[in-house]
């Protein structure tokens, strides 16, 4: 097939990628504790650990699970941590057991929280105590344990301490919660050090991550990534920093600091921060609460960072929030956005404020995520989503699964060793995204130049993305639709200046006692913060096709 953004690479970026040195994550993450030991590898509100201090506590990690919970390979394990030191330790931990991680957003309903452990069959939870009392009175019978967790837990001491008792007590966060078969993080710490971890062996096909994205039913499904699409895509991430930045922006291994701000827990984040960084030697500085805008931005002052990520919104509020502009950005050598689109003006902002391009990448949950980047040593924003990365394939076809010309809009298509082997236990839905010759179709109407740069049209698929996170409308409207005052309704996604969009909701109700504060409240009950529609509107009827499909864009425009 014909590769035209090859020519685009910048001299020397190779056209493929070998990814075969590493068999494991676990083996990965082993190897690079061994090479950076006495480098710090991840930062949390004031706390540093080395490589070798990391390694030391994911392996108590992966002992306690092998040894003492008696977990097997491939078994499941939850991790529904926000940015703390705890999801790198569990997480390496679980993958040096050869078990598979199950990421879950802590803001999960627990409607949300029991399917997802339901349906992963998770023999393990590692759990922020903040949201315990979701499992209070729906813990799955599956769950061999619960391993509770505070958020200063493995912060330096008195820090630790001092931050837990104020979340606990001084502003309490943390609700009363009933769960069975628990242990606290600091005695799995202790007990784990105690024991010795059994080799297990693990292939590069063997499942690393199961992680939920949305569906066009509207039920969560998992994409399944094995060790080798993580890696993989880790490999081709690492290999476009070294060879398309350069000057005073060159990625040295061992010398980088990049903010880790965006959820671990969702791939992005995960692949392009935690692994991408931890390959090259650097440090992951955390941020717990990026919402609280003013601390972040003090962070930014004392971190000295030389690589940030982020969504739209997130470098929009930055350049708005006090104190911005005394931070040193004389470090800074890649911001890289993703998520959704990232707005020509908030580039230009970024720009004029940082001293630094905002360079756009793209990808997707079922490509572990990367799929295509802009070089790193753009001179200006592109508003393009940039080339595909080194063994990535990428093509545009039509509604028939013909090819379209040069220039002209249709699906893109993406393969390579990045693409998830199916989602889990669902093949129907594994059936309609992957085809048969290994061919991820993504939903997304793309055009791609004559130099390969590929620019997002549209969206084939109805979902929204609220500030980088899918929300799918077939979702939110079986939860609306099951409160007794709602004879229907429909969701679309409407234009948002903070968050990209937001989730509009029409209701036809049953009741017409019914109001929009109710409804809000019914949402907040059952549905995470992103998820919940901003606007309510209470219509008659519901424009629909004869078959009884939503009719959205008539629905927009309501």
């Amino acid at each position: 097939m014909d590769k035209p953004w090859l020519k685009s690479y910048p001299e020397g970026t190779p056209a493929t990628i070998d990814f075969s040195e590493f068999s494991s994550l676990g083996k990965f993450f082993e190897s690079k504790a061994n090479e950076f030991a006495a480098r710090p590898a991840v930062h949390n509100m004031g706390t540093t650990l080395t490589y070798a201090e990391l390694d030391a506590r994911s392996l108590a990690v992966a002992s306690y699970l092998q040894q003492t919970l008696g977990l097997n390979k491939g078994d499941r394990v939850g991790l529904m941590l926000p940015n703390v030191l705890q999801f790198p330790i569990v997480f390496m931990g679980v993958q040096r057991a050869g078990l598979v991680a199950v990421n879950l957003n802590p803001l999960l309903t627990a409607r949300e929280l029991q399917h997802k452990l339901d349906d992963s069959e998770a023999s393990a939870l590692f759990i922020l105590e903040n949201f315990a009392h979701l499992l209070s009175d729906t813990q799955p019978g599956h769950l061999k344990a619960c391993i509770v967790t505070g958020i200063g837990d493995q912060l330096n001491f008195p820090k630790s301490k001092l931050v837990n008792f104020y979340i606990r007590y001084v502003k309490p966060k943390v609700l009363p919660y009933k769960l069975k078969n628990i242990e606290t993080f600091n005695e799995v710490i202790k007990q784990g050090k105690k024991l010795q971890l059994k080799d297990v062996l693990v292939g590069p096909s063997d499942i690393a991550l199961l992680q939920y994205t949305g569906g066009t039913t509207g039920v969560a499904k998992a994409a399944m990534l094995s060790h080798q699409n993580m890696i993989a895509n880790m490999v081709q991430i690492v290999t476009w920093l070294l060879h398309t930045s350069s000057g005073k922006g060159k990625i040295e291994k061992g010398k980088e600091i990049i903010i880790t701000a965006l959820p671990l827990y969702h791939i992005f984040a995960l692949t392009a921060n935690l692994l991408t960084f931890t390959c090259l030697g650097g440090m992951n500085y955390l941020i717990t609460n990026p919402r609280d805008m003013r601390g972040f931005v003090k962070e930014l002052k004392s971190s000295h960072f030389t690589c940030i990520t982020g969504v739209n919104t997130l470098f929009d509020h930055l350049i708005d929030t006090v104190g911005f502009d005394e931070v040193d950005f004389g470090s800074l050598k890649v911001g890289l956005g993703g998520g959704a689109a990232i707005q020509s003006q908030v580039a230009e902002r970024w720009r004029k404020a940082t001293g630094s391009v905002i360079v756009e990448a793209y990808g997707l949950t079922e490509s572990s995520p990367a799929v295509t980047i802009n070089p790193i040593n753009l001179p200006e924003f592109s508003g393009s989503i940039g080339l595909p990365l080194p063994s990535t394939d990428c093509c545009v076809k039509d509604d028939e699964g013909e090819s379209v010309s040069e220039g002209e809009a249709g699906e893109l298509y993406v393969r390579g060793p990045q693409v998830m082997q199916g989602y889990w236990r669902n093949p129907e839905e594994t059936k309609a995204v992957l085809t048969a010759d290994g061919w991820l179709r993504t939903g997304d109407i793309v055009k791609i130049d004559g130099k390969g740069f590929i620019t997002i049209v549209d969206r084939k698929k109805d979902l929204i993305i609220v500030s980088g996170f899918n929300v799918y409308p077939n979702e939110v409207e079986e939860v609306v639709s099951q409160h007794p005052d709602v004879l229907e309704c429909g969701v679309v996604g409407v234009v948002d200046t903070q968050t990209g969009e937001t989730v509009k909701l029409v209701v036809v109700p049953k009741n017409k006692a019914l109001t929009v504060s109710t409804l809000k409240a019914y949402c907040h009950e059952n549905l995470m913060a992103y998820k919940r529609p901003k606007h309510i509107k209470f219509v008659e009827e519901i424009p629909k096709t004869p078959v009884g499909k939503v009719l959205r864009r008539e629905l927009k425009e309501l």
